[in-house]
């Protein structure tokens, strides 16, 4: 008789800009989901994103008392991730030297998702299990014209909400056009605490809004793109640190209403508070013009335009995008996310010995125009 196949209990830690949110999945079943709040004025107590790591690592043990979850029990712990040297696509095993370059944010973003790295770590050190991340916010697949800036030796580099754009297209690609990711383009656009959108030509994200470097559409916490010499006049009167707080975390609804709860602002909306309103559909406004700029990108071939993000559960947004975009091509719409269970899927095929993992390399995927002085 035959021994019957392992059995993995795969914990899933998807740390974002306003929230932590933890999966158990056993193989394929998905045992539960618990994801917490936390509004913008908590997580600025903390000067810098690393100082998060000991309070978000108490949610979650806490999360896990409540479901009656004993860490040690866990086979294998995956993080979101970012910050570090830019990365291939795939599975990767996250070690010392991801965890170095993680917490060093020597990719030059820093964001959220890298507490997904650094927390996972935490436990492979008290628990001594193994650990993975999957497409991080710094996957690279950029071409060549999407680099460049006119500042020589200052690039633009792949910084966007990989993990869960990249997961939705595949189930868009299979579901709704009957084909496969490397089959076809569309336009994604996260819609959350942060939004980006990116252009994906054939299985490659080959363009998109660094939405945590003030890039697109500002969102609940960060700035979108502004006026280069109204933002130096900004900076003289400020410093350079509280900008580049905002672009990630302190900015946009932060900065314009106090808080990052998307419900508390559009609450203002329903009322017919004005300057909500006006903050409101010039978000809308501003992710039209980014799906439209990623659609000259594709040279207008585009199979479909996908939202998802937490902010898709409100319908004006979609009402907005329809009326705008519609004519660039089909709009689906994905509220929330598939970032837990492509984390546990795409390290499950790994534990099975389907799919092989990546070791982190210490270098970027890109690191400049090669034999040209740029």
């Amino acid at each position: 008789m035959s021994e019957s196949p392992k059995s993995y209990r795969i914990l899933v830690i998807n740390p974002g800009s306003t929230s932590t949110k933890v999966s158990l999945f056993i193989d394929e079943k998905h045992v539960f989901e618990r994801s917490i709040f936390h509004d913008a004025p908590v997580l600025l107590q903390y000067p810098h994103v690393n100082g998060q790591v000991p309070f978000r690592y108490q949610v979650i043990l806490d999360m896990l008392k409540a479901e009656g979850v004993d860490p040690a029990s866990i086979d294998v712990f995956v993080g979101r991730g970012g910050s570090a040297y830019s990365q291939p696509a795939g599975v990767t095993v996250i070690d010392q030297r991801l965890y170095d370059d993680t917490e060093a944010a020597v990719g030059g973003s820093e964001h959220a998702a890298k507490l997904g790295v650094m927390l996972a770590w935490e436990f492979v050190k008290n628990y001594h299990k193994p650990a993975y991340t999957l497409n991080p916010t710094n996957v690279e697949e950029y071409g060549e014209l999407a680099r460049l800036t006119g500042i020589k030796g200052l690039y633009r580099y792949s910084h966007s909400h990989v993990l869960n754009q990249k997961a939705v297209a595949e189930y868009h690609a299979e579901h709704a056009l009957g084909c496969r990711y490397d089959e076809c383009n569309l336009i994604v656009a996260h819609i959350d605490g942060g939004v980006t959108v990116s252009a994906h030509d054939h299985g490659r994200m080959i363009d998109g809004s660094m939405g945590a470097d003030g890039e697109g559409p500002f969102a609940p916490t960060r700035i979108g793109s502004v006026p280069v010499l109204g933002l130096l006049d900004y900076i003289e009167a400020h410093s350079t640190d509280e900008v580049r707080l905002m672009c990630s975390r302190a900015g946009g609804f932060v900065s314009l209403f106090g808080t990052s709860n998307s419900d508390t602002v559009h609450a203002l909306v329903e009322k017919g508070d004005r300057k909500a309103t006006l903050v409101w559909n010039t978000m809308i406004y501003q992710i039209c013009k980014s799906i439209g700029e990623m659609s000259t990108v594709l040279s207008g071939r585009v199979n479909g335009i996908v939202l998802t993000g937490g902010l898709m559960r409100f319908d004006d947004i979609a009402e907005g995008i329809r009326e705008r975009c519609g004519w660039i091509a089909p709009i689906s719409i994905y509220p929330g996310e598939m970032e837990q269970e492509a984390l546990a899927g795409a390290v499950l095929k790994v534990l099975r010995g389907e799919k092989k993992a990546l070791t982190y390399s210490g270098r970027p995927v890109w690191d400049g125009f090669e034999g040209i002085d740029l």
